[in-house]
């Protein structure tokens, strides 16, 4: 059984990945993951903010992450008056992680300014990071912000970096984008070396006794796993660039999902967080035991086959689809 796949340029002996997360926070963590199976590990994001907020603003930082990326809420770590947690920390712990464990070790980064994407991935490179993750998210509360603008922003990022390092590079999206086809395409011919379809984002709820906003902190659910399964298997062998799958991975029906859409690696954190590293395994036996007993001898053979390229209804994926689930909706029995 051959489970090895290739994302990002890296050589992985399976699809299953430890994406960011708090168990990355330390060299024990991350040799743990590798412990119980990972392929790769995306380290926890290094957020530009984080580094600002040792100098003086950390408490406007915080005061203000409400409409922040995911990570920044659930994944930060805490800050202690006695301990560094800037980049330097980040960069000890990245080259330490590398020079410790035999799996690619990538990094995530999520900047706010230019020279913030530039210099903390030159940095990341030269601790030794196999690839690094570009998480590019902020929330266009000017109204005259264009589309066009926004995905020029993503477009300028991964340009820039490209031009930075030689390592390769992943852009983790987000999903709201008003033709996601078009940015995908754009960002495989900027170069992107692999898209991670999607992000997860923390929206702000109201706190109505202390009415003020709130943020609130939720894992997945294998639910959210049908949008970036859709555009998995709608970009399969329509661009170059790899694609890794996140969001909604809690048993290995997920992973298997996503490999027969297309995804080159599949990845997890929210399973990992609420079952322990230990639970890689799980994955990945699931994995293997489905394989056999449909006949697949490698990922490479089943990878793609319930894409949109090789589905017997392609249209299954469009328009038609939602024309069938009403029709079928409204011909089913009630529910009691």
């Amino acid at each position: 059984m051959d489970l090895t796949t290739t994302y990002m340029g890296l050589e992985l002996k399976h699809p299953v990945v430890a994406s960011a997360s708090p168990l990355s926070q330390t060299l024990d963590g991350i040799r743990r993951l590798e412990d119980d199976g990972a392929a790769a590990v995306v380290m926890f994001s290094l957020f530009e903010e984080q580094i600002r907020a040792e100098n003086e603003v950390f408490d406007r930082v915080m005061g203000s992450g409400t409409d922040s990326f995911a990570e920044s809420l659930d994944y930060f770590p805490a800050v202690d008056e006695e301990e560094h947690h800037g980049s330097e920390h980040y960069l000890d712990l990245l080259r330490r992680a590398v020079e410790a464990v035999d799996i690619p070790v990538i990094a995530s980064l999520n900047g706010i300014t230019n020279e913030g994407w530039i210099d903390y991935a030159k940095e990341m490179e030269q601790a030794g990071a196999h690839g690094v993750e570009l998480n590019i998210y902020y929330v266009v509360t000017d109204l005259e912000q264009t589309g066009r603008a926004v995905e020029q922003r993503y477009l300028d990022i991964l340009k820039t970096v490209k031009a930075a390092v030689s390592i390769p590079v992943a852009l983790k999206l987000s999903p709201f984008f008003s033709s996601m086809g078009h940015i995908a395409k754009r960002l495989d011919e900027a170069g992107a070396d692999a898209l991670v379809l999607f992000n997860r984002f923390f929206q702000p709820d109201f706190d109505l006794d202390q009415l003020e906003v709130a943020p609130t902190i939720q894992f997945s659910t294998p639910d959210e796993i049908r949008l970036p399964l859709l555009w998995i298997a709608v970009l399969f062998d329509r661009i170059d660039a790899s694609l890794g799958a996140t969001r909604g991975v809690h048993s290995a029906d997920e992973v298997i999902k996503y490999l027969l859409a297309g995804a080159d690696c599949v990845m997890t954190a929210s399973a990992l967080m609420a079952h322990g590293p230990q639970y890689l395994k799980t994955l990945v036996d699931g994995l293997t035991d489905w394989m056999e007993v449909r006949g697949y001898y490698s990922v490479t053979q089943m990878k793609g086959v319930m894409s949109r390229k090789n589905v017997a209804d392609p249209t299954l994926f469009e328009r038609t689809n939602y024309l069938k689930v009403l029709k079928w909706v409204g011909t089913s029995p009630p529910i009691a």
